[in-house]
């Protein structure tokens, strides 16, 4: 039996970078290398569910990224349908789409053409993909609201991303139920539907406390691609988080990156498949001090990582980042978290400088900051900035 192949993937934040660390080169090699499984696989569709860039304006070296990453997949065979997610400025990833439909790049980015599908044909029919672009809720609510009314279309109520959504879901189950019996469905989204699980490196869309929606509003649809949340997930059978291609936080470090292969057959949803993604640098997290972990042999593994390391010395080493990448190169975040527990000591600012001169206050700073107290040359060098201080004051 054959069937329509699709790939779903989404949150590609293409432009990202990771702790200041440019990721260009990984998201172009990881995402290019999508081609060989698109042939490999004969996928026929490749979805991505939002956050096509990391920013409303890209770069133009990713934009190009992106470009050379579409034309690969076009050129292995796949036809692409993008929406855009909350990183995205749908008015510039929508830019020169009817031309880039004749292409077989397919941009659903305008809330008031979301219920208009781009139909896709295979032997059992039309398959229709419904991108609902990230709706803001109270610009959303303006445009739906003033859409012509469809059966089960209703004014907007409430607050949130669940009446909005739930909206745009009434007029793609509207426009389905018009169409030839047989149509099969996919849409893609992005939200935060209940259930699933967050990482750090999600740009929060809450409205007044409100940003989940429930699984539900997607009913009656045969597969829903959704994108924001960036761990690979299973809410429903038909209903999937792909995940990021990358990892973007160190919260994701276990995190197998990965996209879903998902069948449709005459039937509908057939088959749904889970292709890992290759990982172009992994990330590491270590915690000691500082001498062990730039002697010990057990270290030697995370070299190449990503790193994030938490220092353990009661005393906080001078310059420890830079000591730290002469051995890890890609140490890329570092903490200071004493065995002593003295960096955790919280004391009021009031009381901390009470009945102290300036140059009492300076030197406990550096005390307090580093874990022990400032040298001979350290309090004389604080001593003439004070002096240099008090002086430009009475100038003043």
């Amino acid at each position: 039996m054959t069937a329509m192949r699709v790939l779903h993937t989404s949150d590609w934040h293409v432009g990202r970078t990771f702790h200041g660390r440019d990721l260009l080169a990984e998201q172009e090699a990881v995402l290019t290398g999508l081609a060989d499984l698109v042939t490999a696989e004969d996928v026929d569709v490749v979805v991505v569910s939002g956050d096509l860039y990391d920013r409303a304006v890209p770069s133009g070296e990713a934009v190009e990224t992106c470009v050379r990453v579409f034309g690969a997949l076009r050129a292995a065979g796949a036809r692409l349908v993008v929406t855009p997610g909350n990183h995205d400025s749908a008015a510039r990833v929508g830019a020169f789409g009817e031309f880039a439909a004749a292409g077989g790049l397919h941009l659903r980015t305008r809330i008031s053409r979301l219920h208009e599908p781009v139909l896709l044909d295979d032997e059992h029919g039309p398959v229709a993909f419904y991108g609902i672009p990230y709706l803001e809720p109270d610009p959303a609510r303006q445009v739906l609201d003033s859409l012509p009314d469809v059966p089960g279309a209703a004014p907007v109520q409430g607050r949130g991303h669940e009446p909005v959504l739930a909206e745009a879901m009434n007029r793609v189950r509207a426009d389905l139920a018009g169409r030839p019996a047989g149509t099969r469905s996919v849409v893609l989204a992005h939200a935060f539907v209940v259930g699933g699980d967050a990482s750090e490196s999600e740009r929060p869309i809450a409205v007044g406390g409100v940003d989940t929606v429930p699984g539900s509003v997607f009913d009656g649809v045969d597969y829903v691609a959704l994108g924001h949340l960036h761990g690979p997930q299973t809410l429903a059978e038909h209903l999937r988080y792909s995940g990021s291609p990358l990892a973007y936080s160190f919260s994701e470090a276990r995190q197998r990156k990965s996209a879903w292969l998902v069948d449709l057959d005459a039937d509908g949803l057939h088959e749904v498949r889970r292709h890992e993604l290759p990982v172009p640098r992994a990330l590491a997290t270590v915690r000691g001090r500082l001498d062990a972990l730039l002697a010990e042999p057990e270290y030697a593994e995370f070299e190449e990582c990503f790193l994030s390391a938490t220092l353990t010395d009661d005393v906080r080493p001078v310059d420890a980042m830079r000591a730290l990448q002469e051995r890890f190169p890609h140490a890329v975040h570092l903490e200071w978290q004493p065995e002593n527990g003295r960096a955790t000591a919280e004391l009021r600012y009031s009381e901390a400088v009470r009945g102290r001169d300036d140059t009492t206050i300076a030197e406990g700073f550096v005390a307090d900051c580093r874990g022990s107290e400032p040298t001979g040359g350290e309090r004389a060098l604080l001593a003439e900035a004070l002096h240099a201080v008090q002086v430009a004051e009475v100038r003043e």
